[in-house]
C-alpha cells in the first residue's frame, strides 16, 4: 500500500493543467465508464465498497460548484466522500476521466424544454437560456475546452435536443451542426464574461460601480478626449447606461439579437 506522502503525490497537482479538458484521459476508459449501466462502479463480489462512480462524480461537481475547476483534485474529491485519496481511483481512474464524467452529469440532469410547437427563433432562444442557465448553476463548465466533448449519454442527448431547434426548417446537416456550434458558442463567450465579472467583482470586495468611482478621477486626468474622443466619447455613453464597464445581461439580448440575424439570413433563403 503506499504511504500517504506518496498518496499526496499522487492526488495532489496544480490547479488548472492540461487536463482541465474534456477528452484528455484514456477515451476507452472514459466511454466505458461513460456507458456504464445504473448503479455500475460496485461489485457484488468482495469487500462492500464504501462509495461508487455515481457518488465520486456527484461530490466533484460539488467541489467545482463551490471551488472552481481549479481546486478539483482527487484529494479534494475524497475528502468531500471521507475517503483517502487513493481509494477514489478505484472508481475513477483519474482527473480527466473525472471531468468528462461531470460534463456529461451536468449535461444529463440539464431541464429541457418542449419546443414541439415553437417558431424556430423562440426555439434557438430557448436553447440558448438553458446553455446560459447550465453554466450560471455550474460556472467551471464554461472554463472547460470542449474540442473533444465527453461522448456519453448526457452529452448525446443534450445535443440530440438542441439539434431540434433546426430541424424541419431546410438546413443540411452539416448546417444544422454549424447553426448549433454558433449558438453555443455565443452562449459561452458571454457566460465567461459574466463569471469573470463576477469573479472580479468578489475577489475585490467592489461592485463594478465602486471600481469605477473610485477609478474615474484618475482616468479622467490621465486619458485625453481630444486624442481618444471615441473611446471618451462610446466609453462613457455605456457606462452611463449600464452602471458598469460591462452588462453581461445587455451582451447576452444585444448578441443574441444579432445571433438570431445571422441565421434567419440563411435559413429565410430555404
Amino acid at each position: 500500500m503506499p504511504s500517504e506522502a506518496e498518496e499526496a503525490a499522487v492526488a495532489d497537482g496544480p490547479g488548472m493543467d492540461s487536463k482541465d479538458r474534456s477528452g484528455a484521459g484514456d477515451p476507452v476508459r472514459t466511454l466505458e465508464l461513460l456507458w456504464r449501466e445504473p448503479g455500475a462502479g460496485t461489485s457484488a463480489r468482495g469487500p462492500k465498497q464504501r462509495s461508487s462512480v455515481d457518488a465520486v462524480v456527484s461530490s466533484a461537481i460539488v467541489v467545482a460548484d463551490r471551488d472552481g475547476i481549479g481546486a478539483l483534485t482527487m484529494r479534494a474529491v475524497a475528502t468531500e466522500l471521507g475517503l483517502t485519496p487513493m481509494a477514489t481511483y478505484t472508481y475513477v481512474p483519474g482527473k480527466a476521466e473525472l471531468i468528462d464524467l461531470m460534463l456529461d452529469t451536468v449535461y444529463r440532469d440539464m431541464p429541457r424544454a418542449n419546443m414541439a410547437h415553437l417558431p424556430w427563433r423562440d426555439r434557438v432562444t430557448v436553447i440558448a437560456a438553458e446553455n446560459r442557465a447550465l453554466m450560471r448553476r455550474h460556472p467551471w463548465v464554461a472554463a472547460l475546452p470542449t474540442t473533444r466533448p465527453p461522448l456519453g449519454p448526457g452529452l448525446i442527448a443534450k445535443y440530440d435536443h438542441e439539434l431540434r431547434a433546426f430541424d424541419g426548417l431546410g438546413l443540411t446537416d452539416v448546417e444544422m451542426d454549424a447553426a448549433l456550434t454558433f449558438v453555443l458558442g455565443f452562449v459561452t463567450a458571454t457566460a465567461r464574461i459574466a463569471i469573470d465579472t463576477a469573479a472580479a467583482a468578489a475577489d475585490s470586495a467592489q461592485s463594478d460601480r465602486q471600481w469605477w468611482e473610485r477609478a474615474a478621477p484618475l482616468l479622467a486626468r490621465a486619458i485625453d478626449a481630444d486624442r481618444y474622443p471615441l473611446a471618451t466619447r462610446v466609453g462613457a455613453a455605456a457606462g452611463q447606461a449600464h452602471d458598469a464597464a460591462y452588462s453581461a445581461e445587455h451582451a447576452y439580448e444585444f448578441g443574441l439579437a444579432r445571433v438570431l440575424v445571422g441565421l434567419a439570413e440563411l435559413i429565410d433563403r430555404r
